[in-house]
């Protein structure tokens, strides 16, 4: 993945991360691809998973959990 493509995949939402995803597994799956391209799609895919990853951390640490007596404490 060249620097373009990897700036554009840090700011996608987790959704529109997954769309790509699903992108790359159907070119992978479906397409005749050379070597190079399917190596190219299966980093760019590992690097969106990454940042999947990085993004859901981000939000299971902003989860607040409401205890019985109503304080809220972050995970």
């Amino acid at each position: 993945m060249n620097r373009k493509e990897r700036d554009m995949a840090e700011t996608l939402s987790i959704e529109q991360t997954f769309e790509r995803l699903d992108e790359i597994i159907g070119r992978l799956e479906g397409e005749e691809l050379s070597m190079e391209e399917s190596f190219a799609a299966y980093a760019e895919g590992l690097a969106l998973v990454k940042k999947c990853r990085g993004s859901i951390d981000e939000v299971e640490k902003k989860v607040l959990v409401l205890e019985e007596s109503g304080e809220q404490h972050e995970l």
